[in-house]
């Protein structure tokens, strides 16, 4: 599904980077390694890449790679695109400075808690979880992500999946949003921005 949506010219979710990512960039310190969580076509891990940090993408979707390269070539920076599912990315095996995870509400409640567990794992003591994504309000706008409101975020929900954790940034809002057709309007956003235990 996911590659079929991307299978066209026009970047789905914009070449710029998210409102969140764009706002929290005093945390993207350049020469830190970063892991973007299902990608999509690059607009955030070329950011990140701009920023000076050392870049691995996770993306599952072979058209959404190929428009990043070409987003990346196009900003002039290197990010290392990887093609992964994500439930087959072994979380263990490499620990980044910063586990950015950025609209990707496509699992069920059960493959999400599997993932943000991985995800936790896969950064570095005293590192970063960066997620931003939709709250069931969302459902009513109607301006982008899932219809199924079990995919959506709470502040309970994302406190809980990172509980001990030092809580830097945790808050649920609504704003405009005008980042490709993909999410385009006014949205019921949430944000969590967590350090790791050294």
């Amino acid at each position: 599904m996911w590659n079929d949506r991307y299978a066209t010219d026009d970047f789905v979710f914009g070449k710029a980077p998210s409102q969140f990512l764009v706002a929290q960039q005093d945390y993207l310190e350049p020469g830190l390694s970063a892991l973007a969580v299902a990608d999509g076509e690059g607009r955030n891990s070329v950011f990140m890449a701009q920023k000076g940090l050392e870049v691995t993408a996770m993306e599952a979707a072979p058209n959404a790679i190929a428009k990043a390269r070409a987003l990346a070539d196009e900003r002039g920076v290197t990010v290392n695109f990887v093609e992964a599912d994500i439930f087959d990315w072994d979380w263990d095996a490499t620990q980044f400075d910063i586990v950015a995870g950025i609209f990707f509400q496509f699992l069920t409640p059960a493959e999400r808690d599997q993932v943000f567990d991985g995800m936790g794992r896969a950064v570095s003591p005293g590192g970063l979880i960066m997620i931003h994504g939709y709250t069931p309000k969302q459902i009513e706008y109607g301006t982008g992500g899932p219809k199924a409101v079990e995919n959506l975020y709470t502040e309970e929900m994302l406190a809980d999946a990172y509980a001990g954790w030092e809580i830097l940034r945790l808050e649920a809002y609504e704003r405009e949003l005008d980042e490709g057709p993909g999410h385009s309007g006014m949205s019921a956003l949430i944000d969590l921005i967590a350090r790791k235990p050294a």
